[in-house]
């Protein structure tokens, strides 16, 4: 399990960042108004685990869960970890289904 403390919202490049085997894996986005954009998964190719990413996931979830902000998941691997996991289909605002 990775530890939320490793977790680094980068503001100015707008990624959440996670250092893994001395690479980054970062989810990029764009925030607007009360909405933040899921736009870009980038997992380092020394990474092959699907936990990783799903625990990746997991902690920025939870991470925008805490600043009460609506979540639109842009990327398709996003998108899809989101209909799989049903409890932050919640996060998603007023009219947007996946």
């Amino acid at each position: 399990m990775i530890d939320a403390a490793e977790l680094n919202d980068n503001e100015f490049l707008r990624q959440f960042e996670l250092k893994v085997n001395g690479e980054l894996a970062k989810i990029e986005y764009s925030l607007q108004e009360r909405k933040i954009f899921l736009t870009k998964l980038v997992i380092p190719e020394t990474v092959d685990n699907n936990d990783f990413v799903e625990d990746f996931l997991k902690l920025v979830m939870e991470n925008i869960q805490e600043r009460n902000i609506s979540v639109v998941p842009t990327s398709p691997p996003i998108a899809k970890f989101i209909r799989k996991n049903r409890r932050y289909k919640s996060m998603l605002p007023v009219g947007v289904r996946i």
